[in-house]
């Protein structure tokens, strides 16, 4: 979910982006600098976070500390944390002694009184308090959301993907560095449920009017990912059996009144998993369980945690974002956030800048769920579909360092690319063997867009680097130039990449045919005339001077 919407149609925001998009001629600042690139005062890789936190409804005030593990990869006399400056940090302790510290905008540099060597494990603990920055339409910015329900009690999320973690609790808060372990202690009013991420270890009522309760995840999650979800609570589950794999453990949180429409809705989680397991592995973090959350707001991918508002309709919130019905077949926060669980979740780009290998990738997921249910012909409609709200702006790829995204075409502009290359293979067991080897080989690992690119490039023998590089790294599609000359039809492309190459499928006279165009004209057999001519649009996102001949 983005921060900035582009409103590509003008009464539909584009679902589910992340808060933070860099705009073009934007200028970047130290503070940018600060929490987007990896300086030395972040040479650490965090282990664990121990995350104890009491929230006060009423106040909108949260208070508490945050235990963090690390390992040092170098020699580290002053660390980096992060905390938005509205924040207040109470003290900071290392090795029981209290430590001084200097803030500049949202990074608080720790003055280490005991250098922590290279290789060796240590630990910080930062008690800190505050209002925290409240979202004014959470997800699309980031921050808290402070609601009541139907009955008149509270309702509280948070949503911080691309404004940051930060925000809310002390972290290192890049994405290059996972936890591989959280233990989330939330203390809230006594009759009101909070659920995080993974398993609930314990629920204690204290003496003084609130409960805690704690939840551990066990596998590597985002900073982004860790949340809570504050409510009057109604609890179902479920299981999914499937041979060879494990038992996954479903788990399902909603209103009391809103019970019985999320049984009957929830009962897509189940096709949904069949044919994620089939297309992508086993659910990536299955000692984690997977559960559904019903929140404030629309929907978001937290792990093992994922954010449902989609008020138990078809579609997005009612709509077809493809505009060919095909898309009020099945539940869209359902299917995109759980599609996240693989790409982005488990598959994580190393620098937001390359958040394409998440969002586009789920996007695609939403036509794989299609063709497992519905059939390829229609997965391939409402790919077609979907580019209705493809801008072309600028590029997928953002700005590295400083914290920056690209378009936010990267999610349907994404998912097509990966189904034009899906064409290219031409070959569909060889398709599905590489995205599920791709899924397999890159569990819980952090990664960038040479790594995907290469991946996808070394199964088959065609190059695809200019394909990725004009897809991803430029704003325009390539155009697939006709002409006539002394009656014979001529092709080749129009592209950004000098020298573009790439084969496409076209019609001629009703027949299928692959062409390898070239920057250089080529042509057609003698006789096809540009009437005879069609591009297989539905397999290739590409544009093509065809009908102006």
């Amino acid at each position: 979910m983005k921060r900035l919407i582009l409103l590509i149609i003008p009464f539909l925001a584009l679902p589910n982006f992340a808060q933070v998009l860099s705009q073009e001629g934007r200028i970047y600042t130290e503070a940018d600098t600060l929490r987007g690139s990896l300086r030395a005062e972040r040479a650490y890789d965090v282990l664990k976070y121990h995350l104890k936190v009491r929230v006060e409804p009423e106040e909108r005030y949260i208070s508490g500390s945050n235990t963090i593990t690390f390992e040092a990869g170098k020699q580290l006399p002053v660390m980096q944390i992060d905390l938005f400056e509205n924040m207040k940090i109470d003290s900071i302790i290392h090795r029981n002694e209290k430590l001084d510290y200097n803030r500049k905008f949202n990074a608080v540099f720790v003055d280490l009184k005991q250098p922590v060597q290279k290789g060796e494990r240590d630990s910080i603990l930062v008690f800190y308090s505050g209002n925290p920055l409240v979202a004014k339409n959470a997800p699309w910015d980031g921050g808290f959301v402070f609601e009541k329900d139907n009955n008149g009690d509270h309702w509280i999320a948070v949503a911080v993907q691309g404004t940051g973690a930060s925000l809310w609790y002390p972290n290192k808060d890049h994405q290059s560095d996972e936890p591989q372990e959280v233990l989330t202690e939330v203390e809230v009013p006594t009759g009101l449920m909070n659920v995080s991420n993974g398993r609930l270890v314990s629920q204690k009522e204290l003496e003084d009017g609130y409960t805690r309760w704690s939840w551990k995840v066990i596998n590597p999650i985002n900073n982004y990912n860790i949340v809570l979800n504050i409510g009057n609570y109604v609890h179902f589950s479920d299981t999914l059996k499937k041979d060879n794999y494990r038992n996954l453990d479903l788990d399902y949180y909603v209103l009391p009144y809103n019970l019985e429409k999320a049984k009957k809705q929830f009962e897509e989680v189940k096709p949904m998993m069949d044919c994620f397991y089939e297309k992508f592995g086993e659910y990536p973090f299955v000692e984690d369980g997977f559960t559904l959350v019903e929140t404030p707001y629309l929907g978001m991918e937290h792990q093992s945690a994922v954010a449902y508002g989609n008020h138990y309709m078809k579609g997005y919130l009612g709509r077809d974002l493809s505009g060919t019905g095909i898309g009020l077949k099945w539940d869209f926060i359902i299917i995109h956030e759980t599609g996240h669980e693989w790409f982005g979740n488990s598959i994580t780009a190393r620098d937001i800048a390359d958040m394409w290998i998440h969002e586009g990738f789920t996007s695609y997921s939403e036509a794989v769920y299609i063709e497992c249910r519905w059939g390829k012909e229609e997965a391939l409609e409402y790919i077609k579909g979907i580019r209705s709200v493809i801008a072309n702006d600028k590029p997928i790829i953002g700005e590295y360092g400083v914290n920056s995204e690209g378009s936010g075409d990267m999610y349907f502009k994404g998912s097509n690319l990966l189904n034009t290359i899906r064409s290219i293979y031409n070959d569909d067991q060889l398709w599905w063997k590489t995205l599920r080897d791709y899924t397999t080989t890159y569990r819980h690992q952090i990664i960038t867009t040479e790594i995907t690119e290469e991946f996808f490039n070394k199964a088959i023998t065609v190059d695809l680097k200019p394909v990725f590089d004009q897809y991803l790294r430029h704003a325009a599609v390539p155009l697939l130039q006709f002409r006539i000359v002394e009656d014979r039809v001529s092709y080749r492309w129009q592209a950004d990449v000098k020298n573009f190459e790439m084969p496409v499928d076209i019609f001629v006279k009703n027949k299928e045919l692959r062409i390898t165009p070239t920057s250089s004209w080529q042509q057609l057999p003698a006789g096809v005339k540009p009437n005879d001519i069609r591009i297989n649009d539905r397999k290739y996102y590409i544009n093509s001077n065809l009908s102006s001949l």
